[in-house]
């Protein structure tokens, strides 16, 4: 493996990165801050699920890696004579030693603990001995670990309220399902006829290979395969699509059921609950690291 290092102004790095990608073989092509840590170092982040405000740095670096050294340095020397006027400078061109991305990956999750007896713990690690309930998690490609605090809220949730309400969760939905994470854990905690969905494919296999692996039954697909009303409705997305899907979430709520919504930030909770308004009072119910979680009750 060999990676090419490029450094460009702002202009030149979404035209480079397509080239890259597109014409000159390389396995990836990533962008960075090329002042990064230095005075002139430039945030470039937008609101959570939104795009950034700009598409790159104004001094960027481009990180291609390449399976060949011979095909890494014809680009360079292609990209250099193509735009070497136009702002662009080689940095570096230079061998990557093997690694075993995999392990590398799976080192930066460790068991999450949700409360005293219940934890997350990914499927390459051992049960701690204080978790009596353990969901066994493997993300896949899909969002959900246990580890953001929008999912921690909405597990907590769970835990705290399963003892009261776990008997009426004759069905439950989990719009947005990521790994299944939520699904599961309502599974663990008594729920039955367990719906989760989500417009992703990845998320709707590993939601299914996770549910497997924790001896739960999952009903995994689309969105399209949620129907009917349901005692707990589960939806741990964004703000944005969150008050789109405001209509249909509600309309799933059965009398008497609730409504747990996760995925915003403290500032929006007033738009979210103008959203709602014409069919349910969200409250908030819980705060973690500026993300809140917020639920509804229908009357029964």
């Amino acid at each position: 493996m060999f990676e090419l290092v490029l450094r460009a102004d702002e202009a030149l790095v979404e035209p480079l990165t397509e080239q890259l990608m597109d014409e000159l073989d390389a396995l990836s092509a990533s962008v960075e801050d090329a002042d990064a840590a230095g005075p002139q170092e430039q945030a470039l982040f937008g609101e959570p699920g939104l795009p950034a405000p700009r598409s790159a740095w104004h001094h960027s670096r481009v990180v291609a890696l390449f399976a060949r050294e011979d095909r890494a340095q014809a680009a360079a020397a292609l990209l250099v004579a193509q735009h070497g006027g136009s702002g662009l400078q080689l940095e570096a061109l230079r061998p990557v030693a093997d690694q075993d991305w995999v392990r590398l990956t799976q080192a930066q999750f460790e068991p999450v603990a949700i409360t005293d007896t219940f934890w997350i713990v990914p499927s390459w690690h051992s049960v701690p001995p204080a978790a009596a309930r353990a969901i066994r998690l493997d993300p896949g490609l899909a969002f959900g670990t246990g580890t953001h605090p929008t999912t921690r809220m909405c597990l907590r949730w769970i835990a705290r309220h399963a003892s009261a309400l776990a008997q009426l969760w004759t069905r439950v939905l989990d719009y947005g399902c990521g790994s299944g994470v939520l699904a599961i854990a309502a599974a663990l905690h008594g729920a039955r006829g367990i719906d989760a969905v989500d417009i992703d494919p990845a998320a709707v296999d590993a939601a299914r290979a996770n549910g497997e692996a924790n001896g739960v039954t999952l009903r995994c697909g689309a969105p399209e395969l949620a129907a009917g009303a349901y005692p707990l409705v589960l939806a741990n997305i964004l703000a944005t699509p969150l008050r789109v899907l405001a209509p249909l979430l509600c309309e799933r709520v059965a009398a008497g059921g609730h409504l747990v919504l996760a995925g915003i930030l403290e500032r929006q909770a007033a738009e979210l609950q103008q959203a709602y308004a014409p069919w349910l009072e969200l409250a908030v119910d819980d705060r973690v690291d500026g993300w809140i979680l917020m639920t509804a009750q229908r009357a029964a």
